[in-house]
């Protein structure tokens, strides 16, 4: 199974992004997104790449439920 996750743009140099999520910063190329992003969005990465701009409410619904997916593992 592949998992996507929805970062944040901090900073974009060229076609490479760097991302973050939480305390964790990665960077992610830019060649394969949808729309080009601007600092500040929310973005899926995937394996490195940037696949699609997403919604940042819907960014924050899904980034709330890997943490509930997560404390639920953790705990259960």
């Amino acid at each position: 199974m592949c998992l996507a996750v929805p970062m944040e743009v901090v900073e974009i140099k060229g076609n490479m992004a760097t991302v973050q999520v939480g305390d964790v910063q990665r960077r992610a190329c830019l060649d394969l997104v949808d729309t080009f992003p601007d600092v500040g969005d929310y973005l899926i990465i995937h394996a490195g790449y940037a696949i699609h701009r997403i919604d940042p409410e819907e960014a924050r619904k899904t980034l709330e439920y890997f943490k509930e997916i997560l404390e639920y593992e953790v705990s259960g």
